[in-house]
């Protein structure tokens, strides 16, 4: 059996991290055929907008947020795997302006061929960084199976006049991206052998990297946020039009203003890319609205993203000092774009 030191996770599945997602279209069109339950009067947010979490409201100061997320590996290293697939699971909370409270681990992992050395790393580096996020690890559900596969199911708390939602955003408002784009094109280097984790420390630092925005800022300036999502499979194209439709307003990003990793336009540039790639084009061509964009400009939006950033619809006058406030722990947020009125249509435009 291969042991923690020399066993690649990324050379035992086909495909990793984020970009592994059930694409967009086909998604959408199996949902279309499912008949759903009555949604309760307690349910304030559900799935109808692609939205990251659920919201089911428990009293007049209380909301339970309930998401779950898994995956395949995207790096080789165990324990920095559980700590992005955890980063990754925690982020829908965060999106939700919530503080995830318990966390239980979906394991999958083939026990004929992963030494158990292996395994308990994975957990370890989940466990370590649930203890950074203050969430109890409670316990889980793991089976023996083909391929690894690893997760978790979140529950956090907001108060049910502050659950940030994709569906808030208001014409004026300033958009904030915590993070760079790029981990796509980077983790598909990694699985190719192009680079190694060591070249791409930055990337698997930012993935592990929790999207806890809420601590980062004084409570008054949390109001000011009227909309979020985290950039995750269907890259800042798709998840910035889930947005633009969602919130009946069309969003226009100056893609100069987006941060990127360094290593990412030389990477995709070279053609490392995923399925995603291809299939986030797909989703959003509709809606999406390019000018003077170069190719690799035109990948890095449709770049699925693993535990990547949050994007924050944010008044306009509170804008900068949010920023500020979260540089602290996003040293690469920025200011890419506004917010303004549909004219008909929810449009997303980026412009070179």
């Amino acid at each position: 059996m291969p042991t923690n030191n020399d066993l690649r996770l990324t050379q035992t599945v086909q495909k990793g991290g984020c970009a592994a997602k059930v694409p967009a279209v086909e998604l959408r069109a199996i949902l279309k055929s499912v008949r759903f339950p009555p949604a309760s009067p307690n349910l304030l947010v559900d799935g109808a907008h692609f939205d990251d979490a659920a919201i089911y409201q428990i009293n007049e100061s209380m909301a339970l947020v309930q998401t779950l997320d898994f995956f395949t590996p995207i790096v080789d290293d165990p324990y920095s795997f559980g700590q992005v697939a955890t980063a990754n699971a925690l982020s829908d909370v965060y999106a939700m302006g919530g503080r995830p409270v318990t966390a239980m681990a979906i394991l999958a992992v083939p026990l004929a061929t992963f030494t158990n050395e292996v395994t308990a790393r994975i957990l370890q580096g989940a466990s370590d960084l649930l203890r950074e996020a203050r969430t109890d690890f409670v316990g889980g559900h793991s089976i023996d199976d083909d391929t690894l596969k690893f997760g978790m199911s979140v529950t956090g708390m907001v108060h049910p006049a502050r659950v940030w939602s994709n569906q808030g955003a208001k014409a004026g408002d300033a958009l904030i991206l915590t993070k760079p784009l790029g981990t796509g094109a980077a983790t598909a280097a990694l699985k190719r052998s192009a680079v190694t984790e060591s070249d791409i420390e930055d990337v698997i630092t930012s993935m592990r990297t929790l999207n806890n925005v809420v601590d980062c800022v004084e409570p008054r300036l949390l109001g000011a946020v009227h909309a979020a999502t985290d950039i995750t499979g269907f890259g800042l194209s798709g998840h910035g039009m889930q947005m633009a439709k969602a919130s009946q307003k069309s969003l226009i990003i100056e893609l100069p203003r987006v941060p990127v990793f360094e290593r990412a336009p030389a990477l995709l540039q070279e053609g490392f890319l995923t399925k995603a790639h291809r299939t986030n084009k797909s989703y959003t061509e509709s809606a999406l609205r390019l000018t003077g964009l170069q190719p690799w400009q035109e990948l890095v939006i449709h770049d699925p993203q693993t535990s990547g950033g949050l994007l924050l619809s944010v008044a306009s006058e509170s804008a900068a000092e949010l920023l500020n406030a979260i540089r602290a722990r996003f040293h690469r947020a920025e200011i890419i774009g506004r917010v303004e009125e549909a004219g008909g249509e929810s449009t997303l435009t980026i412009r070179a």
